[in-house]
């Protein structure tokens, strides 16, 4: 994995030390709210509804075993001995005061960690398909050019104030597993017909009040154009973005406004414009110095054989086990989702485990998913039974990656000052209606995906089934959506109608799952049913009770 350079390391401590100085100032009172919060969002500190919220980045999701350890130190030092790994790929501690911060920030530059740009108006943390360079349907590892888009937008003194958010995700493969299209900007690794690889860069994705799914605006870019191209993207959105409304502000606003063909016009004067000036173009011996640090590991020879184990070890193989590029490995998904936890939640007993774990079986790294669980990239077959009983004495080894109890929630109003109402304790509840594995491996491949508000943090619009929570006359009430979709077969869900109560919800979701048991044709995934019959009948089941009650 990357390593900081020397200007890296000075970049952060240098912040580290700025931001002390302005945190005692807000402290002595010389900084009042108004004057503080822009310098905190630069650190990625929220002020959140009960307290402070410290966002920490997590380069395109990849963590050493030394990281993760110092993660758990955090944890348990400065907060209430947990973290809440993000849909992107982030980690956030909900309980950190004010005075501990700069420690904090001080604490992660000792391993290579900041929370720089995870906040604020300008480039976000760059995320990547978390199977990267292990996936065997893999064309390059995307790792490399997410670290470049790293290097490039850290302080870029043009994008650092833009009129709003931007997201940048990159991926290897065909099979979608970053949400390419749902963000500002996505990156894709391709070939053309002379079978040269290049990237294909789509633009205007993204969720929230008003989602939309990203056109492609790059159909293949050369490697050595890269940065040149999306700069010009770039230069388009800053130059005429809208800054006098929020909620237009995204770049996926005008993207729609401005259509494919204008959009491609209009970036590609920019880009001959910049291209013209060489300033950057991506030098190939840059690009193999990054790559050096990506290299895979040596991968032994080793028998492709599955160990056997009883039908606990069998059903974790069956959905959180992948297949590897390299014979004798596989990719092992570690669940947050445990039933009727929190999703996407570890505790410092429990990250400090894992660092162990990797230690002790030679697994150089782990990668934060999108879907707030972990992923052990790289792993011999013959070491699963031992890393699946040590992930079922931490609580770890769910069986339930890409099942109806693999549910995504962002935190919702027991945290967010924005949510209107908890995602939280719905996402427990669902889960714990599904708990019988054999019903979950009935049912087969659904992702339900729940947001506390329409901001969409728990990317509700791409969900099989996506739940939204609302606010009626201080009543939590919660609107379900069918048909969403985050893969290459991008879609915004459709919503179903008036929405359902906190009591409610459950068995609605319940019952669309019971029409789609009865409506399903030769082993289709929810998904393939729902487009092909529609919203229809998946309505008429889920006001069932309603009806009922009317009658």
């Amino acid at each position: 994995m990357y390593r900081y350079d020397e200007f890296d390391a000075k970049f952060v401590a240098e912040r580290v030390a700025q931001f002390r100085g302005q945190v005692a100032r807000r402290l002595s009172g010389e900084l009042n709210e108004d004057q503080f919060k822009p310098l905190r969002l630069m650190n990625g500190l929220y002020l959140q509804l009960h307290a402070y919220m410290l966002r920490i980045a997590v380069p395109y999701g990849t963590l050493s075993a030394k990281q993760m350890r110092m993660l758990a130190h955090i944890a348990r030092k400065y907060d209430r001995g947990y973290g809440h790994f993000t849909t992107r790929q982030n980690i956030q501690f909900n309980w950190p005061k004010l005075v501990d911060v700069p420690d904090i920030l001080a604490d992660l530059a000792s391993v290579e960690m900041h929370a720089i740009q995870t906040s604020g108006n300008c480039i976000r943390n760059v995320t990547a398909d978390h199977f990267a360079g292990a996936a065997a349907d893999e064309i390059e590892d995307p790792r490399p050019i997410a670290e470049i888009i790293r290097q490039w937008s850290s302080l870029h003194p043009e994008f650092v104030y833009l009129p709003r958010k931007f997201k940048i995700a990159v991926s290897g493969s065909a099979h979608d597993r970053a949400a390419l299209k749902f963000h500002d900007m996505a990156v894709e690794i391709v070939k053309n017909d002379s079978n040269e690889v290049g990237y294909r860069v789509l633009v205007g994705g993204g969720m929230g009040r008003t989602p939309y799914v990203g056109y492609v605006v790059g159909e293949f870019v050369a490697k050595p154009d890269i940065l040149a191209f999306l700069e010009s993207v770039m230069r388009v959105y800053n130059q005429s973005g809208r800054r006098d409304n929020i909620y237009k502000a995204r770049v996926k606003i005008l993207a729609a406004a401005l259509g494919p063909e204008e959009m491609r016009t209009q970036v590609m004067r920019e880009f001959i414009e910049i291209k013209a000036k060489g300033t950057l173009q991506l030098p190939a011996d840059e690009l193999a110095r990054i790559d050096a640090y990506f290299a895979p590991p040596k991968f032994e020879r080793l028998s492709d054989d599955m160990p056997k184990l009883g039908r606990d070890f069998d059903n974790w193989v069956k959905t959180n086990v992948h297949k590897h590029r390299a014979s004798g490995y596989a990719i092992a998904t570690i669940s947050l989702k445990p039933i009727g936890g929190v999703p996407g939640d570890a505790s410092d007993e429990q990250m400090d485990a894992l660092a162990d774990l990797m230690d002790k079986f030679g697994i150089a790294e782990i990668r934060v998913s999108h879907e707030q669980n972990l992923v052990l990239p790289h792993v011999k077959k013959r070491d699963l039974p031992a890393i699946f009983a040590a992930l079922g004495e931490l609580g770890l080894a769910t069986p339930n990656a890409g099942l109806i109890t693999d549910i995504i929630a962002c935190p919702g109003l027991d945290y967010c000052d924005l949510a209107n109402a908890r995602s939280i304790p719905i996402a427990q509840d669902i889960a714990k209606r599904f708990a019988d594995l054999d019903r979950q491996h009935e049912i087969g491949e659904l992702k339900i995906k729940i947001s506390g508000c329409i901001n969409a943090c728990g990317h509700h619009h791409a969900g099989h089934i996506g739940i939204l929570g609302v606010d009626k006359k201080g009543v939590e009430y919660y609107q379900l959506q069918l048909g969403g979709s985050g893969a290459e077969d991008a879609s915004i869900g459709d919503i179903m109608g008036p929405g359902f109560g906190e009591h409610e919800i459950g068995p609605a979701v319940e019952r669309v799952v019971k029409a789609y048991l009865m409506l399903r044709k030769d082993g289709e995934r929810f998904l393939d049913t729902y487009r092909r019959v529609g919203m229809e009948p998946f309505k008429n089941m889920a006001y069932l009770d309603q009806l009922h009650a009317a009658h």
